[in-house]
């Protein structure tokens, strides 16, 4: 809730996904719709229901978790993703604004939505008094906080994702949503609702959660669904096809890593977003050889000296893919020369 320093890396490949730098400015685009084909949009945002708990000091996760089951709107890895831009874990944090505690809130904010639900020493049981640098509590009241900004963007009935919009009322207050209607166009908004959507990942990855029938075949499912959208450098994500920037700034579609991040978080019920950008995507889930692939299978190809394209095998010799600025998600076989000469790693989940 206080004042950040924006993260910026712009710099243009010529090949079918964004830069590993251009992270923090893709994940933040909104998205705008799929020109006329379905898509499996939450209803409430993006929710992603697995949790990892690696990167969360251990004394914090029973919170985290507790936070998470408040409402829909508001999973555990939002909410650790939100502490980590907001203190970066430390429970004594004060900013230049004053704001204080894990979940940064100033004192006004805090007068108002603080809430008693932890001692002070770290026990479970309320200590009579609501503290922002105390931990539980900073964790529940910013739950609590987003629970209601998340019903309170719901009803301004402005359309877009419900996770960004409650993200950017958390940073800018929710007046500035309504009246921008929307993501305020304010430097420091944008940059935090990208920065907290980009660092979910780092707190989701269990399980998958199977549903029915094999993952990697919903993996596949769910990518085929896409065939035709137009490719998108730096558009699409979790929530399907999207604007993206520079020569993608005039088309809603998929790049090549967010339509593997869309067909797998989808394939997990929402509980395993992987990351944005494929050199990323490489080094998750299991790695697998060329003679093992089963389709749902994601394939890294090295094209310019990193793995910077990706797709999904689905089977026989063929991947699904969004491979460049003028074409559109399509099939394509391994053995043709272009791919077949070029490094590959593959990845499985689930």
């Amino acid at each position: 809730m206080s004042s950040r320093p924006g993260r910026t890396g712009p710099a243009v490949l010529a090949t079918g996904c964004v830069v590993l730098g251009l992270v923090g400015s893709l994940v933040g685009l909104s998205v705008l719709g799929a020109a006329g084909r379905q898509q499996d949009v939450e209803p409430v945002g993006l929710v992603v229901t697995g949790l990892t708990t690696e990167r969360i000091p251990p004394e914090y996760v029973r919170w985290i978790k507790r936070a998470g089951d408040l409402c829909p709107e508001v999973s555990a890895p939002l909410v650790a993703a939100q502490i980590e831009a907001e203190s970066g874990w430390d429970p004594t944090a004060v900013s230049h604004a004053q704001a204080e505690g894990l979940s940064q809130f100033i004192p006004s904010t805090w007068a108002t939505w603080g809430v008693d639900a932890a001692g002070k020493d770290g026990s479970p049981e309320p200590d009579g008094v609501a503290d922002p640098f105390t931990p539980g509590d900073a964790i529940m009241t910013q739950a609590r906080y987003d629970c209601w900004l998340a019903d309170t963007v719901r009803e301004m009935d402005i359309g877009g994702d419900l996770t960004r919009l409650m993200l950017a009322a958390y940073n800018a207050g929710p007046g500035a949503v309504e009246q921008a209607r929307g993501v305020p166009p304010i430097p420091e908004t944008g940059n935090y609702v990208t920065r907290i959507i980009a660092s979910m990942s780092r707190y989701t990855g269990g399980e998958p959660a199977e549903t029915g029938g094999a993952f990697g075949d919903r993996v596949v499912a769910n990518a085929k669904k896409w065939l035709g959208t137009p490719y998108s450098w730096g558009g699409g994500g979790p929530e399907g096809p999207g604007r993206g920037f520079a020569q993608g700034a005039n088309t809603v579609g998929f790049d090549c890593s967010s339509l593997v991040q869309n067909a797998v978080y989808h394939a997990s019920g929402g509980g395993l977003l992987l990351p944005r950008v494929s050199q990323l995507q490489v080094t998750a889930g299991k790695a697998v050889s060329r003679d093992d692939l089963r389709p749902g299978d994601v394939i890294g190809f090295q094209l310019n000296g990193s793995y910077d394209h990706i797709g999904i095998y689905i089977g026989q010799g063929q991947f699904i893919h969004s491979p460049k600025t003028g074409d559109v998600v399509k099939i394509s076989n391994l053995n043709e020369p272009y791919y077949a000469g070029k490094p590959q790693t593959a990845r499985r989940f689930g």
